[in-house]
């Protein structure tokens, strides 16, 4: 199965979840990024997050379960305080449910004065970038602002799918490559059912160390 020009699909059981919580979508820049769009110009905007560094493989520990290094806990919890002092906040988090990935979040999530839903899919494990359009379409419906969190690559080629547009020094960092912690801010003309390579506007790329 393939939608609208993303490569792979898997399909895997789906963790249930509950309802998610309609939260404000910003209306502008965040502070220490560039923005690249005019506040209103997009339909959704979608949080696009790596999970932050974790502890080196090991054969006695399933990949699943590795957890995040001590200079992960410290990116998460950075990045947390970023989103909290600067948005956007989403009203929704799609993420993986390996260890490193719900560490990530539940850390940044700490940072936050009212946390949204957090979904945990196992589709979203090690996910293409057409997993995660799937999900997205499924989950995210009626939802101005969702982040999703995951894996490299599938992180970092979603975001370079997605994004058309935005100013050179966000596309040149992204394509430079996608840092263990960093958020994309993607905004999105169209709805979660429609989404399509090259139509995002990159507005903001963020590191937990730039």
């Amino acid at each position: 199965m393939r939608v609208r020009g993303f490569r792979g699909h898997r399909t895997m059981t789906v963790y249930p979840y509950p309802a998610a919580k309609e939260t404000a979508m910003p209306s502008g820049p965040a502070p220490h990024t560039t923005s690249s769009a005019p506040a209103g110009a997009f339909g959704c905007r979608l949080l696009l997050v790596r999970h932050a560094k974790a502890e080196p493989k090991q054969e006695s520990v399933e990949d699943i379960a590795r957890s995040l290094s001590e200079r992960g806990r410290a990116d998460a919890a950075r990045q947390g305080r970023w989103l909290a002092e600067s948005g956007p906040a989403p009203a929704l988090v799609l993420c993986s449910p390996a260890r490193r990935t719900r560490e990530t979040w539940q850390l940044m999530a700490a940072a936050l004065a009212d946390p949204p839903d957090a979904v945990y899919d196992e589709r979203l494990y090690g996910a293409e970038p057409n997993v995660m359009v799937t999900v997205l379409a499924e989950r995210a419906a009626g939802l101005g602002c969702v982040a999703l969190v995951g894996h490299n690559p599938g992180v970092q080629e979603m975001a370079s799918a997605l994004c058309g547009s935005g100013s050179p020094g966000l596309l040149e960092a992204l394509a430079g490559g996608f840092p263990t912690a960093g958020v994309a801010v993607v905004d999105l003309p169209g709805g979660w059912d429609a989404l399509t390579p090259g139509t995002g506007t990159l507005t903001a790329f963020r590191a937990p160390r730039g």
